[in-house]
């Protein structure tokens, strides 16, 4: 692959998976969520800023070298998508499983806002923003389960 930006945007060629590219994305993000969670709270907050820029930057050079909107290679959402779902979640076996489905399943279901920057905001930002909504309601319900449940 001659092209580091869809290198970055397939999440080093994560989004090329023949099946449930999306998901595989959303696994490959688990290693980088597990090695962030033992560096300081602002190299996450930094790198999550970092991911959502180069997320950007990079799917809109895929889509005009594949000439499409939201290419379903571009996995470097779902990486954000998870990071933002697992942020400053008690760390442990079960919530990253728990934030991994919860992450997959608002990702699917796209309630609104992520429904509108899925739908209506077809360019890069709506490619990254749809996912970091779906984060953060991943994120939420994640929250409440553990105040419920002490996780």
């Amino acid at each position: 692959m001659k092209n580091p930006w869809i290198l970055i945007a397939t999440f080093l060629g994560v989004g090329f998976s023949p099946i449930i590219p999306g998901t595989a994305g959303t696994l490959a993000a688990i290693p980088l969520y597990i090695i962030l969670h033992y560096t300081p709270v602002i190299v996450y907050i930094i790198a999550m800023f970092v991911i959502f820029g180069l997320g950007v930057y990079s799917a809109r050079k895929t889509d005009a070298v594949f000439g499409s909107s939201d290419n379903g290679i571009i996995v470097i959402d779902e990486v954000l998508g998870y990071l933002v779902t697992m942020a400053f979640i008690p760390f442990s076996f079960t919530t990253i499983l728990m934030g991994f489905f919860l992450f997959r399943f608002f990702d699917i279901v796209k309630i609104q806002p992520a429904r509108y920057f899925d739908k209506k905001v077809k360019n890069a930002y709506g490619v990254m923003l749809d996912d970091v909504a779906a984060g953060i309601y991943a994120n939420f319900v994640l929250r409440i389960i553990c105040i419920f449940f002490s996780c």
